[in-house]
């Protein structure tokens, strides 16, 4: 379960990095590496990004209650 939770985090950030790329400066980084935005490649990394964001929603309250 523990390698989920990091490719989970990896992808999030991924995701992040992808969308500050794009606000600052319109570039879409995971398009240009899979060869555009329709590209079967680019749509399954965009997808894992979504799934890596659902999960980590789940543990946000597991994350939050551990801190206390």
């Amino acid at each position: 379960m523990r390698w989920i939770t990091v490719l989970a985090l990896v992808l999030v950030i991924v995701g992040a990095l992808n969308w500050g790329l794009w606000a600052l400066f319109e570039y879409d980084l995971v398009a240009e590496i899979f060869g555009g935005d329709t590209e079967a490649a680019s749509k399954v990394v965009y997808a894992l990004v979504g799934l890596a964001g659902l999960w980590a929603l789940v543990l946000f309250p597991r994350v939050l209650r551990e801190d206390r």
